[in-house]
């Protein structure tokens, strides 16, 4: 098997058993807001193809999301420099199925310590368990990104008013500095 052929197969394995566990398609989404199963799925492979040429391509370090929806790419997450950001919008373009990206990028602010990355986690896992917890968000559906206690949430929901509420949710949370709301409304 080769160096790149293993990860692609381990991200592929992932994202089915993702699709298996989360289901096709909430009860609670409205239908016009609803895709098909064979859409989540051409979603969960376009997703993981940009992974895995991200990966390839040594510019993916685990700050970026990728979210598919409807071959829409959303990336986020936090980069080291312009640059990189460039270079991932540009590599995601080039995957198959990708039919527009857009760029939720955001450059970091120096370089982070040790304790910045702890902190960072932390508050990363607090955030996406109160927007779980919340009944108003669906904190399944949300990327959540720290940096130096900015979060940033990505995604996709129904309305602005879930909108609206994660970023409460969040703010709310012990060590937030800030919240950038990413987010995007399904079409």
């Amino acid at each position: 098997m080769t160096r790149q052929a293993r990860p692609l197969q381990l991200a592929l394995a992932a994202a089915f058993a993702g699709l298996a566990l989360a289901g096709c398609s909430r009860p609670d989404t409205p239908p016009d807001k609803q895709v098909s199963a064979g859409t989540h799925l051409d979603d969960a492979v376009i997703t993981t193809k940009v992974k895995s040429t991200l990966l390839a391509d040594n510019v993916k370090d685990g700050d970026t999301s990728v979210e598919t929806r409807k071959g829409e790419v959303l990336l986020s997450g936090f980069v080291d420099n312009q640059a990189q950001a460039d270079r991932e919008v540009q590599l995601t373009k080039g995957v198959e199925g990708v039919t527009t990206v857009t760029n939720k990028l955001m450059v970091k602010d120096g370089k982070s310590t040790a304790g910045n990355v702890l902190d960072d986690s932390v508050i990363t896992v607090k955030v996406k368990s109160a927007l779980v917890a919340d009944d108003s968000t669906r904190g399944t559906e949300f990327a959540v990104t720290t940096n130096k206690g900015v979060v940033q949430l990505s995604g996709y929901v129904d309305s602005a008013d879930e909108q609206a509420r994660a970023t409460t949710v969040a703010r709310n949370v012990e060590g937030v500095q800030s919240v950038v709301n990413d987010t995007s409304i399904k079409k």
